[in-house]
């Protein structure tokens, strides 16, 4: 199954600190429910992947994500979810599951949404064909990264933005190369 990432990171590939986002950039936020809501196909959704913490870091009045598919990723027994999320507790397995029921799930686009631990095992597996990076244009004290990219993708298109605060950003797509 193939499947894109979407993460912010900041100018040492930074995505978070103790769990949580080390910004606030109201412009990422529309971008990143932008590309993960929309679909070519109005009657289908997209899905997005994540690892528990990932899911811990979700204010839970926006649990689960709206208009996606949410798919959590713990090892933890018995961890409890909404009905509608989906719980899996192995990377391959999800892609799988997603795979095998994606047409009774109306799955258009697969999106990782984190964190580090997941982004490590989606980047190098074959089925990662783009990324969603938005580029902020500054250093944060950051405990999380995200992994090096630059020999395996491609920028295919970018448009810088001026964020919040006066933190210019980039959106920028990357392709895998052949």
């Amino acid at each position: 199954m193939s499947f894109n990432i979407i993460v912010a990171i900041d100018q040492n590939r930074g995505i978070g600190k103790d769990g949580e986002l080390p910004w606030h950039i109201p412009e990422d936020l529309k971008y990143f429910k932008k590309i993960t809501t929309h679909t070519q196909d109005p009657a289908k959704q997209n899905a997005v992947v994540m690892g528990r913490k990932t899911w811990e870091s979700i204010p839970s009045e926006y649990q689960p994500l709206s208009d996606r598919l949410n798919v959590v990723l713990t090892r933890t027994a018995g961890y409890q979810v909404p009905e509608d999320v989906m719980l899996i507790d192995d990377f391959d397995t999800a892609l799988k599951n997603l795979e095998s029921q994606k047409d009774e799930l109306k799955i258009e686009q697969v999106f990782i949404i984190g964190g580090e631990q997941i982004f490590n095992k989606a980047i190098v597996h074959s089925g990662c064909t783009q990324l969603y990076i938005t580029h902020i244009q500054n250093e944060y004290p950051c405990d999380a990264f995200f992994p090096e990219f630059s020999k395996d993708f491609s920028l295919a298109s970018t448009d810088g933005v001026s964020c919040a605060n006066g933190i210019s950003c980039r959106f920028s797509v990357y392709i895998r190369n052949p």
